[in-house]
C-alpha cells in the first residue's frame, strides 16, 4: 500500500500554520492537498481541533469518494476540494478560510478588481464571488466546479468565507495572505467613498499571462507525472 503520510503531514503543518495566524478559528476552514500521481486528495477531517489532530487523522480519499485511508469523517467540502483537483490539473493545494476581510467582502457582493500587480500575478485579474450555495451540498460543489474554470487562484465564496488555490500548499498559503491584504485595501478604498482605482488594463493582462504561463507548465509536469 502506498504511503500517504507527505500529503498527510503537508496538510497538518498548513492547517496550523494558518490556525496559528488567525486565518483558521476553531475548527472551521478546511485544507487538502492533491496525491501526486492519484486521482486522489489528502484533506483535513471534519470538526476536529487542527493542533489535537495528528497525520494518521487526515483522510485520503479518490476524487470519485472511494475512501483509501483514515478513521475520521472528511470536511463537509471534500466535494469542492475533489472538483477543483478535475478542473484545475494546475492545483496542487486547496485552501478554505473564514479569515476576517475577505470574508466581509463575502457579504457585499462585489469582486476585488485588480488592484496590485502582485494581486493579479498570483490570484487572477480579479477576485470573483462565487454565487451562494449551502455548505457541504452539490448545489456548492457544481458553482465552484464551474467558476474556478477561469484560472484564477482566488475566490470569495458568497454569505461564507474563501477559497484559495495553489500549486503547493507553500504558495496557496501566500495566495491566503495575499487576498487579505488584497481584501483590507479594497474595504478601506470602498469606506472613503472615492473611486477605487485599478492598475491598467496593459499591466493586469501582462501579470495574468504570467499566471497563465506558469500555470501550463505545472500541467505539464504533473501529466507527466501521471504517466
Amino acid at each position: 500500500m502506498k504511503d500517504y503520510h507527505f500529503f498527510q503531514q503537508q496538510v497538518i503543518d498548513y492547517a496550523r500554520k494558518l490556525a496559528t495566524e488567525g486565518y483558521l478559528k476553531g475548527t472551521g476552514g478546511n485544507i487538502s492537498v492533491r496525491v501526486t500521481g492519484e486521482d486522489a486528495l489528502a484533506i483535513t477531517p471534519s470538526n476536529q481541533d487542527y493542533f489535537t489532530i495528528t497525520p494518521d487523522d487526515v483522510c485520503v480519499y479518490r476524487f470519485d469518494g472511494t475512501k483509501i485511508h483514515g478513521e475520521m469523517k472528511p470536511s463537509i467540502e471534500m466535494g469542492f476540494h475533489s472538483a477543483v483537483y478535475q478542473v484545475r490539473s494546475d492545483v496542487g493545494c486547496v485552501m478554505h478560510t473564514h479569515q476576517d476581510f475577505a470574508s466581509a467582502v463575502a457579504l457585499i457582493n462585489k469582486p476585488i478588481p485588480a488592484l496590485f500587480d502582485e494581486q493579479v500575478r498570483f490570484l487572477g485579474r480579479r477576485v470573483d464571488v462565487i454565487p451562494y450555495a449551502p455548505s457541504g451540498t452539490g448545489m456548492l460543489v457544481k458553482q465552484v466546479r464551474k467558476n474556478v474554470q477561469n484560472h484564477h487562484n482566488a475566490y470569495i465564496l458568497k454569505n461564507h468565507g474563501v477559497l484559495c488555490l495553489g500549486p503547493t500548499p507553500e504558495r496557496a498559503f501566500h495566495n491566503v495572505l495575499l487576498l487579505e491584504k488584497a481584501a483590507l485595501s479594497y474595504l478601506l478604498a470602498l469606506y472613503t467613498e472615492e473611486k477605487v482605482s485599478k492598475i491598467p488594463l496593459l499591466i493586469r493582462e501582462i501579470a495574468f499571462a504570467k499566471l497563465r504561463s506558469e500555470q501550463k507548465k505545472i500541467e505539464q509536469q504533473l501529466a507527466g507525472v501521471k504517466e
